[in-house]
């Protein structure tokens, strides 16, 4: 295996950043204030939140505190999959029933066109370019799990899948080896910090405060403190997903997972007629530890994966660094797929973090006795989710302030759903990687037999884990 070249880039929070520039930081708080609604973290979620909430109600006071600056986690450092998957749905079928996820899953399906067209209408260019997303298999096991992931996908109401073969899948994608893939049309690839920025711009526009340097070290209902001032309103929302270990009194509530992303240089044309991939569909696999991948509107490949999945202690970030043994990982990936790529740079590596709660189930909720509120635990599946959670907590301020009722979107399984908390160390450390180590074992196995069957140590992992 070729190893990582010294001259790649390694942190400075994402490529995505080194391309745009590391925004300047707004004005910190400047003091004790108040507000109608406070919201803590500056990522999707919470400019999400501001913005339907603005849109809803105009006259609404909102002030958003952001710890370094908008988009600096996940936001700022995700593969850029706006696509419609959604954590926890076969759980909330088993709790709530099919028909409720199965409106889940639908209101998950239309989030991508929202998000595409919120963002034509606010005239945020963010490399948007809708292709779908391809799920590949390579060995026989991937192939039977994608084929009952096929017809389990359906199960929900997602009837335009498509299930192909290994010639149609290398009409669209030459992945060396590959012998099926699916196709949904629910998928589209951005550019995160782009997106974020954009964002960030307009509900500024707006008349939203934003607040950035500005970390909150405690909620408390009606107070958001910081080290310069306490925000005052009746509403607090919480929007922190990956970084919320760092609120003490959360340190358990939503576990910080790593991932790691790698991007090559700009690939020539006489390269990309060796792979294809014209269509620039979200590209991901079928494996335990699986990949996902991006062509990006310059021509480059961005792929990301597990690197060390969890810091002991919940520790979340050093800006982004990454270490050697997970890009030269990252780059086995990408030239086992292309192998043409073989001499191709590694322009930048980077990680971030996401949450992962106890029962792996996204959750949004507003408690109307204390007027805290929360929503996150996407799992890696947030560029899309954070959409849908924000319109859902403006559905529930809106019934819960009386300016309006019950809704489609208040009504969906994964509001208020409650979850118990993750356990003390060591034990989650131990869990955690005993979990991705028995993943990435089962894949090894897969990829160097030809059973079939999915290896018994990833299905023990997903059973020990709680995700299925």
């Amino acid at each position: 295996m070729r190893k990582a070249r010294t001259d790649t880039a390694n942190g400075g929070i994402s490529f995505w950043y080194a391309e745009q520039g590391i925004p300047t930081p707004r004005e910190p708080l400047p003091g004790d204030s108040t507000a109608d609604v406070c919201i803590v973290g500056g990522g999707y979620t919470g400019l999400w939140t501001a913005y339907y909430l603005k849109k809803a109600v105009p006259f609404l006071n909102i002030t958003v505190l952001e710890a370094k600056f908008c988009g600096y986690g996940a936001s700022g450092r995700n593969g850029g999959w706006l696509y419609n998957g959604v954590a926890g749905r076969d759980r909330y079928a088993a709790l709530h029933g099919q028909e409720a996820a199965t409106r889940l899953q639908r209101a998950m399906n239309d989030t991508v066109t929202e998000v595409v067209d919120i963002a034509a209408a606010e005239h945020i260019d963010a490399d948007i370019h809708r292709g779908g997303v391809l799920e590949v298999a390579y060995t026989p096991a991937q192939f039977a799990r994608l084929k009952a992931f096929h017809a389990h996908e359906a199960s929900f109401g997602e009837k335009d899948r498509v299930l192909l073969g290994a010639r149609d899948t290398a009409a669209r994608v030459r992945v060396a080896g590959v012998v099926g893939a699916g196709w949904t049309p629910h998928g589209a690839r951005l550019h995160p910090a782009k997106l974020v920025k954009g964002l960030a711009e307009t509900v500024e526009a707006l008349g939203v405060t934003i607040h950035e340097s500005t970390p909150v070290t405690a909620i408390e209902p009606k107070h958001a403190r910081t080290p310069y001032g306490t925000v005052r309103a009746p509403y607090v929302l919480r929007c922190t997903e990956g970084f919320t270990a760092s609120l003490d009194s959360q340190r358990r509530t939503w576990l910080p997972m790593n991932s790691s992303m790698i991007v090559t240089d700009p690939i020539p044309a006489a390269l990309w007629e060796t792979i294809g991939w014209e269509g620039r569909e979200n590209l991901g696999d079928m494996a335990h530890a699986y990949m996902y991948a991006q062509r990006t509107a310059d021509d480059r490949i961005a792929i990301g994966g597990r690197g060390v999945p969890y810091r002991f202690g919940s520790r979340t970030d050093n800006d982004g660094r990454t270490q050697a043994a997970t890009v030269d990982l990252l780059r086995e990936i990408l030239v086992r797929f292309f192998p043409t790529l073989a001499g191709t740079r590694v322009a930048h590596a980077w990680s971030g973090v996401l949450g992962v709660p106890r029962d792996w189930c996204a959750t949004v909720t507003l408690d109307r006795t204390t007027g805290l509120g929360w929503a996150g635990g996407y799992v890696g599946s947030g560029v899309a989710t954070t959409n849908l959670a924000a319109r859902t907590l403006r559905d529930l301020f809106l019934q819960d302030s009386g300016q309006g009722g019950a809704s489609d979107l208040t009504t969906l399984p994964w509001v208020n759903h409650k979850v118990r908390k993750w356990e003390p160390e060591p034990l989650r450390w131990l869990g955690v990687q005993a979990m991705y180590a028995a993943y990435r074992e089962a894949d090894r196995r897969e990829l160097t037999g030809h059973s079939p069957a999915t290896h018994r140590l990833a299905t023990l992992a997903d059973r020990v884990s709680g995700r299925h």
